[in-house]
């Protein structure tokens, strides 16, 4: 495994890190059984990855819930715990003061740890952006003082919110979805912006939610229909060549050491192990190259996430 700095956090996170959203089951994909997904925590572990991404909001706190269970016993010392507050539900948002302190408390409580490394504004494009600068991050620099959160960073979609909050408040980090990937690669054009700020980088989702898949895009996939179509022919390629799509976008996203940690979420060990697989093997550069030629008419294109003034 592969360890990158994550900007001026000075934390050593593995390339590939761990997203837990899917420990809660249901919400992004499968249900999932427990012990399959404690399974999985410890697999992940035990392959070198020691960056965890999670949130109160997946599974309405089903995933910090388990992956707590999971952690239980294993030597903090031994990984990097990230989670988030704002978001809580799929249409409840609060970045008040008084309840980003709370929700610190409940998810510490949940994951029962004295502390994360890095505690994150959640999904801030369906807030006020003047709020999350004024009092979200405030208070959570608060709770930095207490120990229990060491380092400060924001989410969500749009591009526009990285640019916005990083130019007016001090952040540590920042974690964008499906702006590295085949399809999409605009975090490219942040990153000297982020890099001059000490922002570490952490991408998620390499597969661009879907899209870059056997399997297609879930019903609840925001991004236009001559998106999907392009990326499930992409995919019918890969096939044809004895390939598989989501490899060829595993290798690709990993490939910018500017991005410190690229996020992948699985509730199934034997998944994580594939993975893991996969990024240590070598790109096949001319399946690469056309895959990008197949995708050039839909590249970069994005879609609205939250208000749209945030994006």
């Amino acid at each position: 495994m592969e360890y990158r700095v994550l900007g001026k956090t000075g934390l050593r996170v593995s390339a590939l890190g761990f997203g837990a959203s899917s420990l809660g089951g249901g919400m992004f994909g499968r249900p999932v059984e427990e012990a399959e997904a404690i399974r999985t925590v410890h697999t992940t572990l035990d392959l070198g990855i020691n960056f965890i991404d999670v949130s109160p909001f997946y599974g309405y706190t089903k995933a910090e819930t388990v992956l707590g269970k999971a952690l239980k016993g294993i030597p903090r010392s031994s990984y990097y715990l990230a989670t988030k507050v704002g978001r809580y539900g799929d249409d409840a948002f609060d970045f008040s003061a008084k309840r980003t302190i709370a929700s610190v408390d409940e998810s510490l409580a949940r994951l029962g740890v004295e502390y994360v490394d890095i505690i994150q504004s959640h999904d801030n494009e369906y807030g006020n952006l003047d709020q999350v600068i004024g009092e979200t991050i405030p208070a959570l620099r608060k709770l930095q003082q207490t120990g229990k959160v060491r380092f400060v960073g924001i989410t969500g979609y749009p591009l526009k919110i990285f640019s916005y909050i990083a130019a007016r408040a001090e952040v540590d980090t920042i974690l964008s979805y499906n702006h590295y990937s085949l399809n999409d690669t605009t975090l490219t054009e942040l990153i000297p912006f982020l890099e001059s700020k000490g922002v570490g980088i952490i991408s998620a989702s390499p597969v661009s939610q879907g899209l870059l898949t056997n399997q297609g895009t879930p019903d609840w996939h925001p991004a236009p229909n001559n998106v999907k179509k392009i990326c499930a022919e992409a995919a019918t390629y890969c096939r044809s060549q004895g390939a598989d799509i989501a490899k060829l976008a595993m290798q690709f996203a990993l490939t910018n050491p500017r991005i410190a940690t690229t996020v992948v979420g699985t509730a199934n060990p034997e998944n994580i192990k594939k993975n893991v697989r996969w990024i240590a093997e070598p790109v096949d550069n001319k399946l690469l190259a056309k895959v990008q030629e197949m995708l050039a008419s839909i590249k970069d294109q994005t879609w609205i996430v939250g208000k749209p003034e945030n994006n």
